[in-house]
């Protein structure tokens, strides 16, 4: 049986509707209930039903403010009837309804997961009303609390993440300025797998990587680490090039487990003195090269991507001529396949570099956040992906 909401007299236009589930197999003590309801002067919607069995689709397939419930139902009774509508609705308000026989059986629902207890024979319209009111007030704080501890625990997980993906460049004596940036997706979503990083190495030279790994959420993101850390120790161990990737490649593989993820990477040697930085690209894309006469893409060698055919293990070298003074920026797609302010097209490397000609000279770290600034103005919004900016300047001081 279902009562529709209707508008009662005292109560103002705009007060709530309660969707109110009453869970009782005596006839004579659901209508007795209703009756209450009625005189409660509260706006109601009221389905009953006369078992918790007849009760999971309707918990299952609409929300209710509170739930009316009978503790001795011809399948369920005790404390065991407020665990199983607990586990059905658990964020749904719980009222059980015991006899006057019962005085340890109120206390005992509540220690179960009810909000409160009334006594059948004892209830009156007024406290009926109080009792529903302030449990649906309650529950309702709960789950808002229990989802602001989720988003809490979402951020503190993020920002473990975060400093896994994005840490301190180990520099010692070298003059390159480094500026990082590493953006998730979305608001509050998990990270993604795009991970980066520097380090001067004893031989005083700068090495740099910028990866991206398949995917998003957790997985990706606790692999992106994996290799990010993977890749600082090995390149502090003296691992250079095809096999770097190589032993990088065997860890994705053996940290992936099931989850079918692949990497992109790109690793980059800087050789200030000698005015070269070398490059080896394993499905990524080309860095860009700023220059006194522009920004453009690197001309550079390609080789697959990490996961995808392990017994390959071809990652072929680019030496490129540094000028005496200019920057390398790498970076992952999350900053290029937004879209370029039309309804269908994608910024691409070619808008991307149009937008850098467009932005002034100015400071590395300023000129970065204007330009992920302005990707994200034409995009609105309409693609989502992580983006990690790593940018090396040198010949600045």
């Amino acid at each position: 049986m279902t009562v529709s909401a209707t508008a009662f007299p005292d109560i103002a236009p705009g007060g709530p509707v309660y969707r109110v589930l009453l869970i009782e197999d005596d006839e004579g003590d659901a209508l007795l209930v209703e009756e209450l309801l009625h005189d409660t002067g509260l706006r109601f919607e009221l389905t009953t039903r006369t078992s918790l069995a007849d009760s999971r689709a309707d918990l299952t397939a609409a929300p209710f403010d509170c739930i009316l419930l009978d503790l001795h139902l011809p399948d369920v009774s005790g404390t065991q009837a407020v665990t199983a509508v607990r586990s059905l609705a658990p964020h749904t308000a719980v009222i059980v309804l015991t006899g006057l026989s019962e005085s340890q059986a109120g206390p005992d629902a509540m220690a179960a997961g009810a909000q409160d207890y009334l006594v059948k024979g004892t209830v009156e319209a007024d406290l009926l009303r109080r009792t529903l009111s302030y449990a649906v007030y309650r529950s309702q704080t709960e789950r808002a609390g229990a989802e602001a501890q989720a988003v809490r625990m979402r951020a503190e997980e993020n920002a473990r993440l975060e400093r896994g993906l994005l840490p301190q460049p180990i520099l010692d004596t070298s003059t390159v300025r480094v500026t990082s940036r590493y953006l998730p997706g979305r608001e509050l979503a998990l990270l993604g797998g795009d991970f980066l990083d520097v380090v001067e190495c004893d031989d005083g030279l700068l090495r740099a990587v910028v990866g991206d790994v398949s995917g998003h959420g957790p997985d990706a993101a606790a692999l992106g680490v994996c290799l990010r850390i993977a890749w600082r120790s090995l390149v502090l161990g003296g691992h250079r090039g095809p096999d770097l990737l190589h032993l990088m490649e065997r860890i994705l593989i053996a940290e992936r487990g099931t989850h079918p993820l692949f990497a992109t990477c790109a690793l980059l040697t800087l050789d200030e003195k000698a005015g070269t930085a070398t490059l080896h690209l394993a499905g990524h894309h080309e860095p860009l090269l700023t220059t006194p006469a522009g920004t453009a893409e690197v001309r550079a060698a390609h080789g697959i991507a990490l996961g995808i055919a392990p017994d390959l293990c071809h990652w072929p070298a680019t030496v490129i001529p540094l000028p005496d003074h200019g920057a390398l920026t790498l970076y992952t797609d999350g900053l290029t396949e937004g879209h370029n302010g039309t309804v269908d097209g994608r910024l691409g490397v070619e808008g991307l570099l149009a937008l850098i000609e467009q932005l002034p000279s100015a400071d590395p770290a300023v000129h970065v956040d204007r330009l992920i600034k302005e990707t994200h103005a034409l995009n609105a919004g309409r693609h989502s992906d992580d983006l990690a900016v790593l940018r090396l300047d040198w010949g600045t001081g």
